[in-house]
């Protein structure tokens, strides 16, 4: 959380705010990439099942959605990585 990245420093009435320096893995995405995809993926099969009525054409929409957004997701993230604004 954003909030464990912070430390509160307070010198009588100044406040510092220091980020953890380490920066996040490409593993790591990975793994966020995942776990946020499969909630997605679950949402969309659900929606898709919903409007079309038709379980298996929900299933293919929820699995091409899974592998696109995956991949999307992995870049966006390791692009938000290397920008150095608001670190």
């Amino acid at each position: 959380m954003i909030t464990d990245q912070l430390i509160i420093k307070s010198d009588k009435e100044q406040h510092t705010y220091i980020k953890d320096s380490a920066s996040e893995s490409p593993k790591r995405s990975i793994v966020k990439s995942i776990s946020w995809r499969v909630v997605g993926t679950l949402d969309t099969i659900l929606i898709s099942w919903l409007v079309t009525g038709t379980l298996s054409l929900a299933l293919s929409i929820g699995l091409v959605e899974l592998v696109t957004k995956m991949v999307l997701y992995f870049f966006h993230e390791r692009i938000w990585n290397s920008i150095k604004w608001g670190k």
